[in-house]
């Protein structure tokens, strides 16, 4: 155990220096270090028709790490070079072997992009004097040279265009090519000569037409085309290759076929050849090429039925042109059957155009499936017409209108004569039916009549139903009616059943029954089957012997109810159903035992309510000695026998009872005492009952009961006489005044009457007895509201004289009449009326002063007054024009403007001027349509035009268009171009399309901008108008980039010290560039390496500085790739391997491998006896430092160890070491490097004493005592 310590100490440091080293290769066969590519495949390119010795560009590292700098690498292509263009070489700089690729010299083979552009090479890496070998592959890139001009195919082109093409139309397109890439395969197109009429695209190879064509002047034009590369441009060559050659072939063609566009239409069968379809013919043809000659119709039909008809434009006043209309309309036949079609026509149409050679459209086929609508199905509205009329309706009462749907105008309608018909009469204008007569005698219900409309003679039935108007009244059975009852029975029992009947239907004959009495009966009547039942117990006694009183028979008609009554009389039976009743009870006497045989002592009174019988007296009990006697008939209480035999003491108690001789009293008690003295001979004290005052009241009501006057035996009927004739309110006017747009059903006047009499005597009915000539109104027969049945129309009937009569329903009829004045009162139902109603049209100058009349507008109105006054207004918005509200003026308002809009539709309100009603109008169209005047000036689009130009565009390129808008018409909107300044020549525009070419080359380095002032003017009369403005023209500066930088070494290695501060300096690096001006200025920068971060360099000088803080420890050394960039447009570069080493700097003390060492020792152990070693590591590695020095500072003041200062080594000396002396020494060991500033590490070592068995057992006390107990 005491050595595992020492072994961990010494593995301890192995593990420090493993984490303090850069990683290391990896090691296999032994930890044999390996050799190996950074990449299996690099990529390098290098330029076709290279010189010798001419090596290839990579982006990265190409080669091998050195894990032993003593390594002698070598390169060798194995694969991928057949020809034997390259050759791979290597190159060493610190830690690394670079790989490069070159170009053999003398072999009289170059590199050709345009055969192979493309090398896989395979390249074996070996160590010298080592079997250590490694691969890789290298793809070598041929990069483009331009070695070759472009060239034309075809070279000869030919294409005919007609005279109308339109500017910068494109005609044809030229087509070259290079074989080169790139930039190096970019060519521009141009003219060999100046050519005007025509532009070619710089790079496209279109050509386009810039100018107007006039085939009399010239029909054909030859045109050269050549290209030129723009790299060998660059190089001061011309670049000019082949030559194309371009003839254009200019003719005046009938270039388009008119096209035909087809609507078809919903036929107006009313027009004598209706049109079916309507053609609109279009050729995108100038002059007679564009006109159109006609349509045909080709096919489809054989028996030439239909016909194309073309109108005139003049009649529609759109204006000008030779009249001629580009569209057509197809009429059909008046009398063509088209159900002989039941899948349709199809038509094949073709139009034709004025041109030469002629143009033909292709066929155009319209299909017609229609159907002719049956002519209108007139019939009447109703099939049967069902009528409902009160039978007491009076003669002229309105019942329906009968009209046939649609009604013709001259409609006129009878009724066919028949019995029925003779009640009723019709209106033959208007089909109302109206009765002629009464229909209250006639016992017939139902009426059959046949209206017939004469033109047509169709025919409808009119089936009129009469009400029932209650004109019968109820009839009682019997004429009277007497019963006799017992008063005994109960409630509810049946007296007696009156029955009555109605001739009436319905409700009227429905009949009712009810007491007609005034007072109070004990009787009541079921209302509907009439019989009499008590209500109360009937009693003989307290009540009439006899009861006469009315029942009255309702039926339920309206508006009033007839009624019959019927005397009833009931006679009431007594029953003896009273027990008699004392008047006096509980009576208490003294009698003198003196008194008398025979005297008087009291009277009994009983009194039976019945009066049937007369009342008997008797004693029941306590007279059994028979001292007492009662008379029965008179109740006198006599003595029998002399009291002076009684007992003494004796009293007596008699119980006395009466009898109807059916019934008994309850039995009252007299209480007789006998006495002895002067008293009275007798007294007596009862309880009165008052039985007598309730039968004097009885009796009382009773008699006033029978003292009642009688029913008289007749029934009288008071309302059969009609004594009154009905009469018209003192407020009937002469005359009433309704509007005539009053709807239908409409109450416009009450008719006030009355009649004296009652019931139906005094029913007052209403009728229109004449004056209602085209039934426009109609009466309530009962109500008297007037209303309206028919629609009133001033404009036909202004006033109407109405005779009104008014009857009464009773016996014999009462009437009277009036005549009523009503006046048709105008409404506002009539719209103002255009006088024309396909609308106005009208054509101004667009310079027309303000307040110039244009046209007059007209409409009238046939209602009156205010309603028939006609203001006029403009609806559409428009502050160009106004109107004359009163006459219809329209007049110019504002300025006008044609090029801003062409045309106005306006539309016009012709309004009425109604104030009570809503105001009614019509509005009609007006179209104005402007002259032009040249008042417009060539406008620029856009206002200012901006381009950019190559500066190595070649001459006659086009670099801008010019676009105007001048919306004048004929001269005044053709425009013609100018340039203020041509900038010495250098520029022109052609003046009919606004083209404007380079006519000298440009230069970016002495002019970037040219601003060039542009005219646009207008051929306009008498005044042309001019507009100016600008060519904003940027010049793009074209890559004149032809060197790439270069630097004087492939690679480039410096050191710094790890102590080094930030921004030190370490190396400059230089590279130069052939070009001038900003293509040869040179920028660098840092883009890769291990020290990405750690370095930066100043993009002007190539300084390299440090950024951060340096640790040899950390990392010994650096890679950089740097970049050395121009400022071309294109920029170049190139590339610079810095490989930095960074030297070591004494900056670390030294490291044990623990912080604190543990070991132990036996005591008494020899000299030199091996305790521990420390084991410590330096991070520094200067190549001439000393080794490490150990030494014990402290903790051995006695000499018991000894430290070896080379390797560390702790041992034992000539002292021995006692543990029983001391057990533990702990050591501090100082551990110093050997550098010029020396540093010191310190760590303790904890060194344990074992025991030894070198000491006997020892007591501690010489002499021990004890004592037993």
């Amino acid at each position: 155990m005491a050595l595992w310590p020492g072994v961990r100490a010494a593995l301890l440091p192995l593990a420090l220096l493993a984490c303090l080293s850069p990683p290391r290769p990896v090691r296999c066969h032994g930890d044999r270090p390996r050799l190996q590519f950074t990449q299996p495949l690099y990529h390098a390119s290098v330029y076709e028709n290279s010189a010798a010795r001419t090596y290839a560009v990579s982006q990265v590292r190409m080669g091998v790490p050195l894990p032993q700098r003593s390594w002698e690498v070598r390169y060798r292509i194995t694969a991928g070079d057949d020809e034997g263009f390259f050759k791979a070489e290597e190159y060493t700089l610190g830690d690394f072997c670079f790989l490069r690729i070159r170009t053999k010299g003398g072999n009289a083979a170059i590199l050709n992009r345009e055969i192979q552009d493309n090398y896989q090479l395979t390249v074996k890496a070996s160590v010298k004097g080592d079997t250590l070998e490694a691969w890789t592959k290298v793809s070598v890139q041929v990069l483009d040279m331009n070695d070759l001009r472009p060239l034309f195919s075809p070279t000869t082109y030919s294409v005919t265009i007609a005279e109308t093409t339109p500017l910068r139309t494109s005609i044809a397109q030229v087509t070259a090519t290079d074989a080169d890439t790139g930039s190096n395969g970019e060519f521009y197109y141009f003219f060999k000569d100046r050519v005007d009429l025509f532009a070619v695209h710089p790079t496209s190879g279109v050509v386009s037409l810039s100018g107007k064509l006039d085939v009399d002047a010239q029909s054909r034009y030859d045109l050269e085309i050549q290209a030129v590369d723009r790299g060998m441009k660059l190089y001061g060559n011309n670049g000019v290759s082949s030559t194309a050659k371009l003839f254009v072939h200019v003719e005046r063609i009938n270039e388009h076929a008119p096209e035909v566009h087809v609507a078809t239409l919903a036929p107006i069968w009313a027009e004598k050849m209706p049109a079916v379809a309507v053609l609109t013919v279009e050729d995108a043809d100038e002059g007679l090429n564009g006109e159109i000659e006609g349509v045909s119709i080709i096919a489809g039909d054989p028996l030439d039925l239909f016909s194309i008809e073309r109108p005139d434009i003049g009649s529609m006043e759109e204006g000008g042109g030779d009249g001629a209309s580009s569209e057509f309309i197809i009429r059909a036949p008046e009398n063509l059957d088209w159900e002989s079609y039941p899948f349709g026509l199809n038509l094949s149409l073709q139009a034709r155009d004025r041109g030469t050679p002629q143009k033909v459209s292709t066929v155009q086929v319209v299909r017609l499936k229609l159907s002719r609508p049956s002519p209108a199905d007139v019939r009447f509205q109703k099939d049967v017409y069902e009528v409902s009329l009160r039978e007491v309706a009076p003669p002229g009462s309105v019942l329906v209108a009968v009209k046939l749907k649609p009604e013709p105008d001259d409609a006129e309608y009878i009724l066919t004569p028949s019995a029925d018909s003779a009640f009723f009469s019709i209106n033959t204008m208007t089909g109302v039916i109206s009765t002629s007569r009464w229909l209250t005698k006639i016992a017939q219900q139902v009426f059959e009549l046949e209206v017939m409309e004469v033109d047509s003679e169709l025919r409808v039935k009119v089936r009129v139903s009469l009400e029932d108007a209650n004109d019968n009244a109820p009839v009682f059975a019997q004429q009277s009616y007497e019963v006799f009852v017992n008063e005994s029975v109960g409630v509810g029992t049946l007296v007696v059943t009156v029955t009555a009947s109605d001739a009436d239907h319905g409700e009227n004959g429905y009949i009712t029954y009810s007491m007609a009495s005034l007072t109070p009966l004990p009787f009541a009547v079921h209302q509907f089957s009439g019989a009499v039942t008590t209500t109360q117990e009937l009693d003989f006694e307290s009540s009439s012997e006899s009861f006469s009183f009315v029942v009255r028979a309702s039926d339920w008609g309206a508006p009033y109810r007839r009624e019959s009554e019927v005397n009833v009389t009931v006679h009431l039976e007594n029953v003896n159903d009273n027990q008699p009743l004392f008047e006096k009870v509980d009576c208490v006497g003294v009698v003198s035992r003196d008194l008398p045989i025979g005297e008087v002592i009291t009277t009994m009174s009983a009194i039976d309510i019945d009066e049937l019988e007369l009342v008997k007296y008797k004693i029941l009990s306590g007279n059994e000695h028979g001292f007492f006697d009662l008379n029965p008939d008179s109740g006198v209480m006599t003595l029998r026998r002399s009291l002076a035999v009684a007992n003494p003491k004796n009293s007596f108690s008699l119980k006395i009872t009466a009898t109807d001789g059916e019934t008994f009293s309850d039995p009252m008690f007299v209480n007789i005492s006998v006495v002895q003295g002067k008293s009275p001979p007798k007294s007596f004290s009862c309880r009165e009952t008052r039985v007598a005052q309730r039968l004097a009241e009885k009796l009382l009501r009773k008699a006033k009961a029978n003292s009642k006057p009688k029913t008289e035996e007749g029934f009288i009927d008071l309302f059969s006489v009609n004594r009154q004739t009905p009469q018209f309110d003192k407020s009937f006017p002469t005359d009433i005044a309704v509007r005539e747009d009053l709807e239908v059903g409409t109450d416009v006047f009450q008719v006030k009457a009355y009649d004296g009499d009652t019931g139906f005597n005094g029913q007052v009915l209403y009728a229109i007895s004449s004056g209602n000539t085209d039934s426009s109104f109609t009466i309530g027969i009962l109500s008297g509201t007037i209303s309206i049945f028919l629609p009133l129309d001033r404009e036909r009937t202004d006033r109407y004289l109405l005779n009104l009569t008014l009857y009464d329903l009773g016996q014999p009829q009462r009437s009277a009449w009036r005549l009523l004045t009503v006046y048709v009162e105008d409404a506002n139902d009539n719209s103002p009326q255009f006088l024309q109603d396909n609308g106005y049209w009208a054509r101004i100058p667009e310079n027309t002063p303000i307040g110039t009349e244009v046209i007059q507008v007209e409409a009238t109105d046939k209602d009156q007054g205010s309603n028939g006054e006609i203001q006029y207004s403009l609806l559409t918005s428009t502050s160009q024009f106004g109107i004359n509200s009163s006459n219809g003026i329209v007049y110019v308002a504002g300025q006008l403007d044609r090029e801003y809009v062409s045309s106005f539709v306006l539309k016009v309100e012709a309004r009425d001027r109604a104030e009570r009603t809503a105001q009614r109008f019509s509005v009609t169209t007006l179209r104005i349509l402007l002259d032009d005047v040249n008042d417009c000036a060539p406008a620029f689009i856009p206002s200012v035009v901006s381009a950019r130009a190559l500066e190595d565009l070649p001459l006659g390129t086009v670099i801008a268009w010019l676009d105007t808008q001048d919306p004048d018409l004929g001269p005044g909107g053709d425009v013609r171009y100018s340039l203020a300044s041509d900038h010495d020549g250098r520029f022109d525009v052609d003046k009919v399309s606004g083209a404007i070419r380079l006519t000298k080359e440009l230069d970016y380095e002495t002019q970037q901008f040219f601003n060039l002032t542009v005219r646009a003017k207008d051929r306009g009369r008498p005044v042309s108008l001019l507009s100016v403005s600008f060519v904003e023209l940027e010049v793009v500066d074209v890559n004149e980039n032809l060197f790439a930088p270069y630097f004087y070494n492939f690679a480039l290695n410096g050191s710094v010290k790890e102590s080094a501060r930030i921004g030190t300096s370490v190396l400059q690096v230089s590279a130069r560039d052939d070009d001038t001006g900003r293509d040869g200025e040179v920028q660098y920068s840092i883009r890769d390496g291990s020290g990405l971060g750690r370095f930066t360099i100043d993009e002007e000088t190539g300084v390299i500085y440090t950024t951060d803080l340096l640790d040899r420890e950390t990392q010994d050394s650096y890679w950089l790739t740097i970049y050395a960039t121009d400022l071309g447009v294109v920029p170049q570069s190139a590339a610079l391997q810095v490989y930095i080493q960074v030297e070591d700097v004494n900056d670390n003390a030294p490291l044990t491998s623990d912080p604190m060492y543990h070991a132990s020792v036996p005591e008494n152990s020899p000299k030199d006896l091996s305790i521990i070693q420390i084991q410590a590591q330096d991070p520094d590695a200067m190549a001439t430092e000393p080794r490490l020095s150990f030494r014990i500072a402290s903790g051995n003041p006695q000499n018991f160890f000894s430290i070896n200062p080379r390797t560390g080594l702790i041992t034992t000396t000539a002292r021995k070491l006692d543990r029983e002396q001391q057990a533990e020494h702990v050591l501090e060991v100082t551990v110093s490097d050997g550098g010029p500033a020396p540093r010191h590490t310190t760590v303790w070592v904890v060194i344990q004493v074992l025991d030894v068995n070198d000491n006997k057992p020892v007591f501690p006390e010489k002499l021990y005592q004890g004592a037993l107990t």
